[in-house]
């Protein structure tokens, strides 16, 4: 299991799950995470939170953007409707987006194992299909616009 400690600067509700889904495995050649996108296989993740509604939003602005900017493995969670995008090591101590919560690995070389071990969550996109870890600039641009477009399809009713 990966330990992990929440940051709380105007977050969600932190959801242990998730990030028990983030194991320790031999089986990948490499990490997708690290300070730069994909520095080495023992590099831990940081896990970014967000309601399932933005994430899977912000999924799918990013997989309309500039190829630079691709998405990353992304867990879903069904026990806390929640997504969680991996983003490099260090992204949580300025992680500063409403609505989210982004919290850090233990630091141990974490790497992802390519299936969920724990009930109820299961990989959007998985490790190994997905591109390296999303550039935290990039997610946090891709959140809030997927923010302003649910504020402007909800005041449309």
């Amino acid at each position: 299991m990966v330990e992990a400690r929440m940051e709380t600067r105007q977050g969600i509700d932190f959801c242990p799950q998730s990030v028990q889904s983030v194991q320790s495995v031999s089986t990948l050649p490499t990490s997708p995470c690290g300070g730069e996108r994909g520095a080495g296989p023992d590099d831990p993740c940081d896990l970014v939170m967000v309601p399932a509604r933005q994430g899977l939003e912000a999924v799918d602005i990013l997989r309309r953007g500039a190829p630079a900017e691709a998405v990353g493995p992304v867990l879903h969670d069904d026990n806390c409707d929640t997504l969680g995008f991996l983003v490099p090591s260090g992204t949580a101590s300025a992680w500063d987006v409403p609505g989210s919560t982004c919290t850090r690995t233990d630091g141990q070389g974490v790497r992802l194992a390519p299936e969920s071990s724990v009930e109820g969550s299961d990989w959007l996109l998985p490790p190994g299909e997905a591109e390296l870890a999303t550039d935290p600039a990039v997610l946090r641009a891709a959140l809030g616009e997927a923010a302003r477009l649910i504020e402007a399809a909800d005041n449309c009713r």
